[in-house]
């Protein structure tokens, strides 16, 4: 009989599948759909970083800053070399009019992956 999640009765393949139903969502523009699936995925999971990242990008397409703020937090908290996660993070700041903040996290983003987009928003060309 394969392990279970508690009471709940979902297995580890279950949460994969959930995990890759919410890529799907997500990217099929329903990231309220995609947020509530990685839900009960982190519930089980706090430590999954993959999980928390697509959960972080599903509350930024859903123009939920503060929990994306959170979870891109969170992500580079356990992976400070995650160029995406600086971007992302960078981007939410930016629609938060927190242009500081942001244009700090371009930057790093900008340092550790040389990605036209990264280093276009890093704006490396302006004063610090």
């Amino acid at each position: 009989m394969p392990e279970t999640s508690g009471s709940t009765g979902r297995t580890p393949e279950t949460h994969v599948i959930d995990f890759r139903a919410a890529e799907q969502l997500l990217n099929a523009r329903d990231p309220r759909g995609a947020v509530k699936l990685l839900d009960g995925v982190i519930a089980v999971h706090p430590e999954n970083t993959a999980a928390r990242l697509l959960r972080a990008r599903a509350f930024f397409a859903a123009a939920q800053l503060r929990p994306a703020e959170l979870e891109f937090t969170i992500v580079l908290e356990r992976e400070p070399d995650n160029s995406f996660a600086h971007f992302a993070l960078a981007r939410t700041y930016e629609r938060q009019g927190r242009g500081d903040q942001a244009k700090r996290h371009f930057r790093l983003a900008a340092a550790l992956d040389p990605n036209p987009q990264y280093l276009k928003a890093a704006r490396f060309d302006e004063s610090a």
